[in-house]
């Protein structure tokens, strides 16, 4: 009888990231992709223990790729905000995986890599080292949420997301200005949050980065 078949790591996650794309991350699971490979899903616990461990995996190949040809340029806040567009290009390409990166986090070498540019690049501002760590996480806390919530609003099907935006000019351009009088005076300018995502990441990562050159400067 011929042995069952021994699935490398990277074909489990090419597959799993392939099955991703195509359902939700609430419907993915170890057993589908186990399916999919066309084995049990005890094959599979021998290189993840859990659904939890295969995303966090998944995420931290994400970032490995991103961060493979990545070259540190310019000033701090320069890598900084390089470094954040291209972790949050890399998951927009899979928009699935970055509320798993958000949400469980990833302990690979593609997260380690992604703390070292930044933690240099804070390195270099010119703060304390002791004040690094925990800007660190207030930087990494702030690109996560973004990528986040700008991957969830990909994931929503084009029709549901037209769908969204008429109910969101009906509520503006339709607010009674007696008693919604701030939302009236506004209506014309205000947008979706779904509308112009980059501007938005950039403008506020770049207010993050500005209190922190303020800060080192009054240091």
């Amino acid at each position: 009888m011929a042995g069952r078949r021994r699935w490398t790591t990277d074909e489990i996650l090419d597959v799993a990231a392939e099955l991703l794309r195509t359902s939700a991350t609430e419907s993915f699971s170890v057993r589908r992709v186990a399916a999919a490979l066309g084995t049990d899903s005890s094959s599979l616990y021998r290189h993840f223990r859990s659904k939890t461990e295969l995303l966090r995996a998944l995420a931290d190949r994400v970032l490995l790729a991103a961060m493979e040809d990545h070259r540190p340029e310019g000033d701090w806040k320069q890598r900084i905000t390089a470094l954040a567009l291209l972790v949050r290009d890399a998951f927009s390409r899979q928009p699935q995986l970055a509320g798993a990166w958000a949400r469980y986090v990833s302990g690979g070498n593609g997260s380690r890599m992604v703390m070292e540019e930044v933690l240099e690049a804070l390195g270099s501002s010119g703060l304390p080292d002791e004040e690094i760590p925990g800007h660190y996480h207030r930087i990494a806390f702030l690109i996560a949420s973004l990528i986040a919530f700008e991957a969830g609003g990909g994931t929503v099907p084009p029709e549901e997301r037209e769908q969204g935006r008429e109910l969101f000019r009906v509520a503006v351009l339709g607010a009674d200005p007696e008693r919604f009088p701030a939302v009236a005076r506004f209506a014309r300018d205000l947008s979706p949050l779904q509308t112009d995502h980059q501007a938005a990441f950039e403008s506020i990562l770049a207010a993050h980065l500005a209190r922190i050159e303020a800060a080192v400067r009054a240091g």
